[in-house]
């Protein structure tokens, strides 16, 4: 235990179902009372089973509210239906582990001395398997100092960026095409110098993801919006081809289709230090972005209000991809559900992923792809005016695989 590192606080995501593990006498209770609230804390001793208790514990996490499980869990099998309840509500299940040791559970618990000496040998048997188990940044606390101390501090989504209201030009997919991007940038009033772009009215440009493939220069749009992102004059979250540049930087299998070939040769010329940066940009990016108090949401695919500032691999594969079940169509495209048709939130959700041949609103959803690597437009939203800006691609770099569809209520941009 002692090789365990040493923790200087307790930190759990803001949306997150905390999971206080121990055995009997841990101090699970007293620790629960120090750090939450008491609308927040699930008792296991309040409820007349495992099930009731979960079923309460799910209602405020169906509500986008914190909930904290107080009980033993010290069994795997106790375990596996609290790691299910946080996946059905898309939100990480944090451990926080309470494996003091077994004289000083002894001597503060009425519990027999053989049942708190086999909770401490199952608990300290499977905790390293937490993890495995699904569970997400497990702390271990050894000590009664340590739950008396330490602090605790909630933690937001990485891309929980409600502190910052705008105003925002959200760009859609650019595909490599570094002309228009440029082309664009400039007609938004951004003034571009080197590898960078600034609004000098302090406007933060947006990205919604595939930067790459199809256009003539992906490494030089991964150039320009690296250098806006470190400067701070942009915001990124990655579409599904970037996620597919990143898997092959890493060495996975990928079939490199759709323009990847193009712009891994390209990368291959830049050297490995580019290729190092720009899988270490894309690994970084936040799958959706919450802006301006919760009233915006970018996410490359678009993404339903029930998924807003939560996470998971469902709501990662959903902004990433789309609402898809693994069918294609008759081109071997996959076919994908119309997700805004269906869209009631109350925060404006800006995406891209499907070109069309205008920016297409729906409802309060805009995608903001229009096909500019296929020889149609790149196009931005600015917030919170509502209103869009195109420019004309300057050549096709790819063929469509089928004409663009034309938004409802307009002909092209």
């Amino acid at each position: 235990m002692s090789a365990e590192p040493a923790l200087t606080e307790l930190t759990v995501p803001a949306l997150s179902l905390v999971v206080l593990i121990g055995a009997h006498g841990a101090g699970k209770s007293t620790l629960a009372a120090r750090h939450f609230a008491p609308e927040e804390v699930f008792a296991q001793s309040d409820y007349p089973d495992v099930p009731s208790l979960l079923a309460a514990a799910g209602e405020r996490l169906a509500a986008g509210r914190l909930a904290v499980l107080d009980g033993l869990f010290v069994r795997p099998v106790d375990r596996v239906p609290v790691t299910a309840l946080a996946r059905a509500h898309d939100v990480k299940p944090v451990p926080v582990v309470l494996d003091l040791p077994r004289a000083v559970l002894e001597a503060r618990t009425a519990a027999p001395a053989d049942v708190v000496a086999a909770q401490v040998a199952e608990l300290r048997r499977t905790r390293r398997g937490l993890h495995a188990e699904g569970f997400r940044n497990e702390q271990v606390l050894f000590s009664d100092d340590q739950a008396r101390t330490l602090p605790l501090r909630r933690t937001l989504l990485r891309g929980d960026r409600r502190d910052l209201t705008g105003p925002f030009d959200v760009i859609g997919d650019v595909h490599g095409c570094l002309p228009e991007l440029r082309d664009l940038l400039r007609n938004l009033g951004y003034d571009l110098s080197g590898d960078g772009a600034r609004h000098p009215q302090g406007r933060t440009a947006v990205f919604v993801g595939d930067l790459v493939d199809r256009g003539p220069d992906s490494p030089g749009v991964l150039k320009l919006v690296m250098g806006m992102v470190a400067d701070g004059a942009a915001l990124c979250v990655p579409g599904n081809h970037d996620e597919k540049l990143c898997r092959a930087l890493a060495g996975k299998a990928v079939k490199a289709m759709h323009g990847l070939d193009v712009t891994l040769a390209q990368l291959e010329q830049a050297g490995p230090d580019v290729q190092a940066q720009v899988r270490s940009f894309i690994e970084g990016l936040p799958t959706q972005l919450v802006l301006d108090g919760g009233a915006l949401i970018v996410a490359h695919a678009g993404l339903p209000a029930h998924y807003h500032g939560r996470g998971g691999g469902r709501v990662r594969s959903f902004a990433l991809y789309g609402d898809v079940n693994g069918q294609r169509d008759e081109l071997g495209l996959p076919i994908r559900r119309d997700w805004a048709a269906d869209y009631h939130g109350a925060a404006l959700v800006v995406y891209g992923h499907t070109p069309h041949a205008a920016p297409r609103w729906k409802g309060n959803t805009v995608n903001v792809d229009t096909g500019c690597a296929f020889g149609g437009h790149l196009s931005a939203l600015r917030y919170p005016e509502r209103t869009t800006l195109s420019v004309p691609a300057r050549a096709v770099y790819a063929p469509p695989p089928r004409p663009l569809p034309v938004p409802e209520g307009g002909s092209g941009v």
